[in-house]
């Protein structure tokens, strides 16, 4: 199931970004050796990704877990459910941006853009302006939402399921925004904390659409 976004990647040029974590070593390609060895070559063959991405490189401190991650992330994340990928592009570059993970709100935001997600969305989102018209009434609510599961979930009541229901959302999405929004809260942490860099793919996109777009018809700019 090779993903649009990981390919696109694979025509970047990246040798100037920075791949290194700063607080803690994680498990590098060259290092792994193994069932953690094993799980990468899995992920770059099954995704169509060049390399490893770094979040991955911090679970395999714990290969159980990064085994665990790795089919989470498949189930929940990159594929359609009861939420679109786009959806979940959005609470993922939401949460992302409100704990400051450069990394995972420039990577997000990056899939954002690749699963049809506009500039203007993806703006708003950054910028936390959740009534902009970029979004639709459904999306607004959706995201409103989610940034109480972020910021104040102690505080989330029937109330609050009661409007997005009445915005349009059914009770299994709901479910599963909460899902998406609680497992990036969690990304975002291991990341900051191991001190993992942006990985430098919004300026890369941008830059491609900007100069390239012509040349690369498929490439979505809205």
């Amino acid at each position: 199931m090779a993903l649009p976004e990981y390919e696109q990647i694979a025509r970047f040029d990246r040798s100037k970004t920075s791949a290194f974590s700063t607080n803690l070593p994680v498990v590098e390609e060259a290092d792994a050796s193994g069932r953690v060895a094993a799980l990468y070559d899995h992920f770059k063959s099954h995704f169509g990704r060049p390399d490893v991405p770094g979040i991955l490189k911090c679970f395999a401190t714990h290969p159980p877990l990064l085994e665990h991650m790795m089919a989470l992330s498949e189930s929940l994340i990159f594929s359609e459910g009861f939420l679109t990928r786009r959806h979940k592009e959005m609470i993922a570059t939401l949460v992302s941006s409100q704990n400051d993970c450069a990394y995972c709100a420039d990577s997000h935001g990056f899939m954002l853009r690749m699963n049809g997600g506009s500039a203007e969305t993806l703006c708003a989102i950054q910028e936390n302006k959740l009534r902009s018209p970029s979004l639709s009434e459904a999306e607004q609510a959706l995201l409103t939402f989610v940034e109480k599961i972020n910021g104040n979930s102690q505080a989330i009541g029937p109330a609050d399921i009661l409007s997005i229901r009445e915005a349009g959302w059914d009770d299994a999405q709901i479910a599963e925004a909460i899902h998406v929004a609680a497992l990036f809260a969690t990304f975002n942490r291991v990341v900051n904390a191991f001190g993992l860099p942006s990985q430098g793919l919004l300026p890369l996109y941008e830059s491609q659409v900007a100069n390239s777009s012509l040349e690369n018809p498929a490439l979505p700019t809205q």
